[in-house]
C-alpha cells in the first residue's frame, strides 16, 4: 500500500461517517485489515461533532483548530505495519485491534491533519448543490470537482438550464 493511498482511504471513511453513509466496503475492508469492529452507535455519535468540525475545516484548508482538537483528543501513536507481511511496510496511526471509536479518532485525525496542510494527493470538497451538505474526497486530475455525485451535479445543471430557458422567454 502506498502512504497516500492510506492517507485517502482514512480520509474517505472519515468524510463517510461525517455524511452518515452506510459502511462501504472500503471502511469493511479497513477494519477487516486492522481487526477493528464497527463502533456502537452511541459511541460513534458522541465522536462525530468533532469529526465533522475536523472535516469541515480540511475541506476549507482551515482553520487548523478544529484539526489540533480532534488530535488532541485522540493522538495518533505512529508505528511501521506490514500486515503481517502481507503488504509493504507504511505508517499506521493507531494500534491494530483497538476499539473502533479509538482507532477511526487516531486514524481520521491523523489524515485530516495532513489534508489541512496541503496534502496534495487528498482534497477534501463540500457539494456545491444547493440543499446539500455532503462532503466528498476529490480524486478528479485537476482537483476541479464541485458536487457529490452525479445526481447534485445533474440537478444543477438542469436547475440553471431552466433558469436560462425561464429568462429567455
Amino acid at each position: 500500500m502506498r502512504y497516500v493511498d492510506y492517507i485517502g482511504n482514512l480520509t474517505r471513511i472519515a468524510v463517510e461517517i461525517v455524511n452518515g453513509d452506510d459502511p462501504s466496503e472500503l471502511r469493511r475492508e479497513m477494519f477487516r485489515q486492522h481487526r477493528i469492529a464497527e463502533p456502537d452507535t452511541e459511541r460513534l455519535s458522541a465522536f462525530l461533532p468533532g469529526l465533522r468540525d475536523a472535516v469541515e475545516a480540511a475541506s476549507r484548508s482551515g482553520p487548523i483548530g478544529p484539526v489540533n482538537a480532534l488530535l488532541a483528543q485522540h493522538p495518533p501513536l505512529i508505528h511501521v505495519d506490514d500486515h503481517d507481511g502481507e503488504g509493504s511496510p507504511h505508517l499506521h496511526f493507531a494500534a491494530n485491534g483497538e476499539d473502533a471509536v479509538s482507532w477511526l479518532g487516531r486514524s481520521c485525525s491523523a489524515a485530516l491533519a495532513h489534508v489541512v496542510c496541503g496534502d496534495p494527493a487528498v482534497t477534501i470538497g463540500r457539494c456545491s448543490a444547493i440543499g446539500c451538505e455532503r462532503f466528498y474526497v476529490d480524486d478528479s486530475r485537476n482537483r476541479t470537482r464541485r458536487f457529490c455525485s452525479n445526481a447534485c451535479a445533474s440537478r444543477t445543471t438542469v436547475a440553471a438550464y431552466r433558469a436560462r430557458r425561464k429568462e429567455t422567454g
